[in-house]
This record gives C-alpha cells, structure tokens and sequence, in this order.
C-alpha cells in the first residue's frame, strides 16, 4: 500500500508527486487517460503525422515554481528562454500601410526600468498615451488587495481615464493573453498580479521561456521516466469511480475496473469541475464543494498551420489588434529545418485566448481569418501555399478570474483529514496557470508531509522585488 494515492496526472497531481517523491513518500499516481499532461497535452496530426500540442505553453521567469518544478525533473533543458519579445504593431499614420514590429527587451538596469526603453519603443502608442500608460501601471501597483480583489478591471480602467487605444493596444493585449479573460471579466487583483510579478517587481520577472519539443514527450517521457525512477507508481488508464469514505476520512479510491485502492493519504487533482463527481452526494452541499460550480471557466483556441516554405524567420510575436493574438514558430522552436519542400512543411500555431466567439464559428472560416491576417503582416506569407490546417478549442482551459472569485477558490486541505485538494483552481495566489497548478501541487504535498511528521518546506519563494520598485510603490 503507498502511502499517498495522487488522482489526476495533469500539472497539480504531477508536482504533488514529484514534491512527495522527493520527500520519501511512497506515491501512487492514477491517470484516467493513456497519456500524463492533463490540459498540457499534444496529439497526433493524422495528415502531417506530428505530435501537436492543445495549445501553446509559456512560461514567465516570475513563475519560481515550476521552473523549480523543471530543474528538478530535468525537464529544464527542454525549454528555450526568450530574452526578447517581439510586437507586430498594427499599421499606423506614422508607419505607413505596412505592419512593424516593435522589439521588447530589457536593458541592464534594475526593475522596473529595466523595461522602460522598451515600452517607449511601442510604436503605436504616442507620447501622451505612454505617459498616460505609466501612471495607470503606478496605480495599479498600488491598489489594495481587499478592494482589488472585488473591482472590475474594466472599471478599474475607466477610474483612471486610461485612452481606449492604450487599453485596446496595451492592457487587452497583455491580459487576455496572461487570463484569457475580456477586461470586464477580470478582477484588479488578477491584473496586478500580471503586471507587478511579470513586468515591475524583478527584471527577470518577464522573460519567457518556451518547450521546445511536444508535451507530451515532456510529461508521459521524461516527466513518466523521473517518477518511476523515484519509486512512483505511474498507473494510465486507471480511470477512478469514486472516493470510499469511512468516519469523514478517505478510506479508498475504487476504479472503474471495480478495483480497490487504499493509502493513508490522498490528493484529487483534477478539474474543479469533476470533483463533486468523485464524492459522495451528502458532501455535494457542504462547502468547500458547494461553491466549486460557481467558478467560471474560458475557452482557448489554436490554429495549427503548416505551409510549403517559410513565412517568418521571427521565433514568435505578439499581434496587436487582431484576431491572431500570438504566433509560434513551431518548425523553428523545435530545430526543424525550414524548407520549401512539401516534404517538410513549416508548422505555425495561432493562439487565441478568450475565445467564447470564435469556438461558435467555423474551423473553415477563423482559419481563414487568421491566416488573411498572417499575410497582411508577412508579404512571404501572401507567396505560401498552406498544405494543411486545423483548429483546436479547449472549451475549459481556464478558471475566469472574475472579481470575487478567489472567494470560492478553496485552500488544499479539505474538510476531510487525509485528502487535498490540487489545481490551479485552489487558492494559490496565482490566477489559471501553469505555476498556479504546480504551486498547488506542493502546497498539497506540504500539508501531507506535515502530518506524515516531516516539516518541510516545498512552496519556493517568489523573485526578489527590486530596491528601486520597492522605493517606487512606496
């Protein structure tokens, strides 16, 4: 018998494992599906034959977690950083017919003017804008938290007379990208925690770094390899029926196979939206679970593209105003050749976040939407002959981080003793993300150590805020 059953091999239930893992605890770790990675997830493309990805991962240099999370799995080599972003500005009256792209990049000053030249090389916003822009990110980094967390974004923008094109050029391209969320679907809180952790706080907080192969050569083959390695029982296909509680504890797991499996502890990590599913109807109206249908979800697109030749040597870029909001070089991210032959195509992903709109339109037509706005910002891409495409909507890729919502986020530690509760949709301080998940993870695992005797610390600390962003808030 292990000491701790882990259900759900998604990011959450990977770190709870690894955490308790390295801690000596004997784990066993239980997949519904074939295949680790939960929404972290690839597929195979039956006309081209690659391993494709749901949707396009980043992390930012402020997540601590799971960059701790990668260094100590060995899954860090397996990511590229990007110390340079690239913003493809939408045309202007200065700039002529022909979208530009704006370079953003540090210099070797501490946060936040680290980032200041960068920001002043936004093209498409003017000088009163930018000046405008700097005192709404001010503001913002001094809001209170109890008042944040209950104001509407928004709002919050209105308040402070932020111009409609900064908040369309700026505040909406940085934010529905971090939360998928529309500006009035955010709480102030979220933002901040955007804006200080990733652009203020630290010059590193920024830099984003990007898997450079599928994801699941990440977790079902290097992740799936360290966990057994550290004695964790990786079982796939062990779909789990429900929870058998006895006295108000978790006694056992029983899978659909009609299987029985007992442990002293226990993590659920899956969605919140299947947890009830797992429990007994009498816990359905008790809180924390009868709160967890109150939290709203967002859906994310990707449209996969691969054409006969290259259209852009850029590793990357931001599409302002646009359908498009990101597009990855996939072909380049994974060291493929770029060639004309049909042979070897060049494979783009289009991200899409907040795409309520779009998972009600046609594969057929935002695919041809997104690429009409490719060729209007690479002329190489009005010369290519695209030789396959598809769409992919993940319906509930993330919680909404509407205001009040942190509010029904319950902490790991359920009303039941001996289980925890793991997701990115717990209270870790974080919004939907991929740090969010894993700090859930090792929150969880932290507790299960604690009443295993062991007082351990597994959280990682966040970066340090500069001297001079200190002194600038105050």
């Amino acid at each position: 018998m292990s000491d701790v059953i882990v259900i759900g091999g998604g990011l959450a239930g990977l770190a709870s494992s690894v955490a308790l893992a390295q801690a000596g605890v004997t784990v066993t770790l239980l997949e519904s599906r074939p295949r680790l990675g939960g929404r972290a997830s690839s597929l195979e493309d039956s006309a081209t034959g690659e391993l494709i990805d749901n949707c396009q991962h980043v992390a930012m240099g402020c997540c601590t977690n799971f960059r701790h999370f990668c260094r100590v799995t060995g899954l860090e080599a397996a990511f590229r950083q990007e110390r340079e972003l690239f913003f493809v500005a939408p045309p202007t009256v200065t700039t002529g017919d022909r979208p530009h792209v704006c370079r953003f990049s540090a210099m070797p000053l501490p946060a936040p003017l680290h980032l200041a030249a960068a920001f002043l090389r936004l093209s498409y916003l003017s000088w009163r804008e930018k000046l405008t822009l700097a005192r709404g990110l001010k503001a913002l980094a001094r809001e209170q938290p109890k008042a944040a967390r209950h104001k509407n974004f928004g709002d919050w923008l209105a308040e402070q007379r932020q111009p409609a094109n900064v908040i369309e050029r700026f505040w909406l391209v940085v934010l529905v990208s971090a939360l998928s969320e529309s500006l009035n679907r955010v709480s102030v809180d979220a933002a901040k925690k955007v804006f200080v952790d990733g652009f203020l706080a630290n010059r590193h907080g920024w830099e984003v770094r990007l898997p450079t192969v599928p994801l699941d050569e990440l977790y079902s083959g290097q992740l799936t390899r360290w966990l057994t390695s550290h004695g964790v029982e990786v079982r796939l296909k062990s779909g789990v029926e429900r929870l058998a509680l006895e006295n108000d504890r978790v006694a056992a797991v029983e899978l659909r196979s009609g299987e029985r499996l007992s442990a002293q502890q226990f993590v659920l990590a899956v969605p919140q939206h299947r947890v009830c599913s797992f429990l007994p109807d009498a816990w359905h109206d008790k809180p924390p679970f009868n709160r967890l249908d109150q939290l709203q979800t967002a859906p994310i697109a990707s449209v996969h593209l691969w054409f006969d030749r290259p259209i852009t040597e850029l590793p990357h870029a931001v599409l302002v105003g646009r359908l498009s909001q990101w597009m990855f070089n996939r072909s380049r991210a994974e060291g493929k050749e770029a060639r004309s032959e049909r042979a070897q195509p060049n494979y783009f992903q289009v991200i899409i976040s907040n795409a309520r709109e779009v998972a009600e339109r046609s594969q057929l037509e935002v695919i041809a939407e997104v690429v009409s706005e490719l060729k209007a910002v690479w002329p190489e891409a009005a010369s290519a002959v695209l030789l396959h495409s598809r769409m992919i909507v993940e319906h509930k890729a993330v919680f909404s981080p509407l205001p009040g919502s942190d509010e029904l986020r319950p902490v790991q530690q359920s009303p039941m003793a001996n289980l925890q509760l793991a997701g990115d949709w717990t209270q870790t301080g974080w919004p939907a993300t991929m740090e969010g998940a894993v700090r859930s993870g090792f929150l969880a695992a932290e507790n299960i150590v604690r009443v295993l005797g062991r007082e351990v610390s597994l959280l990682q600390p966040d970066l340090p805020v500069s001297w001079l962003t200190r002194w600038w808030l105050g």
